[in-house]
């Protein structure tokens, strides 16, 4: 198993640590790329909360990170229940928090899990085991609409329409069963002329909606921002256009929150600030990243920073 340095490395480590002694959670360990960096970098009362959801990232992260002993606390569960973990580990409150929403290419790549149209697996595409509906069942159950407005809402497919066409037509035939059978559908459907494969999309959209992606994100960005401490700061890696929009949108709602009209000269909703913005812009990768990092490309990293 082999993990690359993580995607905007040296931006986090400089925006998330504090000289005083403090707590981090970060709520995606990895390959225990940040983790690392966080712990190496940290004052040494600081603790480290990690949190995965994959049992083999969690072994490899726990033998390349035995070294700092229990300076770290590692959790294996969904970062939506980053408040379970936390109150775990001991605390009520934190003082950093990191989630980089990228599905880690050790997922991706590992062809068993279904999730990549490069390697033929059986259609699966759920991160989690126990989740009800997989991959599978949306290609061979869902209606021809559901298909289509899955792949446009969540891939931002535009012949999404076509797609679902095609993949209904096929499985009159017989069931859709693998990844690259489902790969071929959409190549036959749209064509091959595109820089980016022409599953991408279609991919994407489908493991967003089988992992209820945008879901757990809105709920995890609400419970993470009430666990900081005055002056503690989240920090948001995401590789998405819809997954930036959501967390631009909620970091604007945590900073204003006010919900009166706007001709009210004064504030009656009574709903206080919970902080400030500190990225106005997006931090993005640098050239030298893009050069010898392709997922790079598509990262955004947003800060925001908690008051009283």
């Amino acid at each position: 198993m082999e993990y690359h340095k993580p995607v905007l490395f040296d931006e986090v480590i400089d925006n998330i640590i504090t000289d005083n002694d403090a707590v981090y959670v970060d709520c995606t360990l990895g390959g225990g790329g940040h983790t690392e960096g966080i712990l190496k970098k940290s004052s040494k009362n600081s603790k480290v909360i990690a949190i995965d959801q994959d049992r083999q990232a969690i072994e490899f992260a726990k033998k390349r990170l035995e070294q700092y002993g229990n300076k770290l606390q590692i959790f294996q569960d969904n970062f939506r229940n980053i408040d379970t973990a936390v109150y775990l580990g001991g605390f009520e409150k934190v003082d950093r928090i990191l989630m980089d929403i990228g599905v880690s290419s050790n997922q991706l790549d590992n062809a068993k899990r279904g999730f990549s149209y490069r390697f033929e697996a059986k259609l699966d595409m759920r991160m989690d085991g126990n989740l009800e509906i997989s991959a599978y069942e949306v290609v061979n159950n869902f209606s021809e609409k559901e298909i289509a407005d899955i792949i446009y809402k969540y891939g931002e497919e535009p012949k999404s329409r076509k797609i679902a066409k095609k993949i209904v037509e096929y499985r009159k035939k017989k069931p859709i069963e693998t990844t690259t059978e489902l790969a071929d559908i959409v190549i036959k459907s749209i064509g091959k002329s595109m820089k980016r494969h022409p599953a991408k999309r279609t991919f994407q959209a489908i493991r967003i909606f089988v992992n209820k992606e945008l879901e757990v994100l809105n709920e995890t960005l609400d419970k993470a921002v009430k666990l900081l401490n005055k002056n503690g700061r989240l920090l948001v890696i995401t590789f998405h256009s819809l997954e930036d929009r959501i967390v631009k949108e909620k970091f604007r709602e945590y900073e204003n929150p006010c919900t009166c009209p706007k001709d009210i000269p004064i504030c009656v909703c009574n709903k206080k600030s919970l902080g400030k913005i500190i990225t106005r812009k997006p931090i993005v990768a640098k050239e030298s990243e893009l050069e010898e990092n392709n997922r790079a490309h598509s990262a955004k990293l947003r800060i925001f920073e908690r008051s009283e």
